[in-house]
């Protein structure tokens, strides 16, 4: 009985900061996954939605929107090195094999299902991957390290981010109260790249689109999120990413502007022009 409760501590410290009133990433304990594509499909212009499922799935941590697991590929002579099981973490092994980061856009544990949301483009790994990827197909999968755990006692959220941004920002309007208020801001290509979103009837989701522009450049999704005016004397709770470079302007409004504990904000940049596979954070 004694090793059950601690296995399932961080359970009882995910309902503690929920309930509490700051925001605190909590870790889970992390395994790696054998699983197999069950399905893919295109989700708006934009995503590629690989859906994983098998035995694998079973018990997977699924917690927080901005969650993330890695997809583990094997090396360029077809090794496939994964990383050993070492406590409620992983020892992964020298050098590194490679691997792909990306946000937990579902988790069905009555299927067994996994779904991961892909921005396809030319000459990624893991978008090559996912563009020929059949049924059957095998992928291991680590994580999730943890996730970002934050109160509903906000009296606002504010979500915003590109389209490598938007898995998270998807779930992050469906596992709100709907009693939420806020705003939620997407850029995308055009309109066939937005989605349907279930946003609480309180949240304003507003999408911005670049047109022509390249990814990851122009000051749009910035003069979006900075013209909002927070009522005075409510709580708000920002959560940004993207392109790295866009998100600076964010950072000195949330800092300069709204004077945000660091508890009450997380902005974090998912990719960088000009930089393959950028990983700010370090996983």
């Amino acid at each position: 009985m004694t090793r059950a409760d601690h296995r399932h501590r961080h359970l009882d410290r995910i309902a503690e900061v929920r309930a509490g009133r700051r925001a605190e990433k909590v870790g889970y304990p992390v395994r790696v996954r054998e699983t197999e594509v069950v399905r893919t499909a295109m989700v708006g212009d934009g995503l590629l939605r690989v859906t994983l499922g098998g035995a694998g799935t079973q018990g997977f941590e699924a917690h927080s929107p901005d969650e993330h697991v890695k997809l583990i590929f094997p090396d360029p002579d077809g090794a496939l090195r994964l990383p050993e099981p070492s406590g409620a973490m992983l020892r992964w092994p020298r050098p590194s094999p490679t691997t792909r980061q990306y946000t937990v856009r579902r988790y069905d544990p009555a299927a067994g299902e996994i779904d991961i949301d892909i921005v396809p483009h030319d000459g990624g790994l893991a978008s090559d991957w996912a563009r020929a990827a059949r049924p059957g197909a095998t992928v291991h999968v680590a994580g999730p390290p943890g996730g970002l755990i934050v109160p509903h006692s906000y009296d606002r959220y504010l979500l915003a981010g590109d389209i490598t941004a938007l898995p998270a920002i998807a779930r992050w309007l469906e596992e709100l109260p709907r009693t939420a208020r806020g705003w939620a801001f997407v850029e995308v290509a055009d309109a066939a790249q937005e989605i349907e979103l279930s946003a609480p009837e309180g949240v304003e989701v507003r999408w911005l689109h670049r047109g022509d522009r390249p990814p990851g450049t122009g000051d749009a999704l910035a003069r979006a999120v900075t013209a909002v005016a927070v009522p005075g004397g409510e709580r708000v709770y920002v959560w940004a990413a993207g392109e790295a470079g866009q998100l600076k302007p964010l950072r000195r409004w949330v800092r300069d502007v709204l004077r945000l504990e660091r508890a009450d904000h997380d902005i974090t940049g998912y990719w960088k022009r000009g930089v393959a596979d950028f990983d700010e954070d370090g996983h």
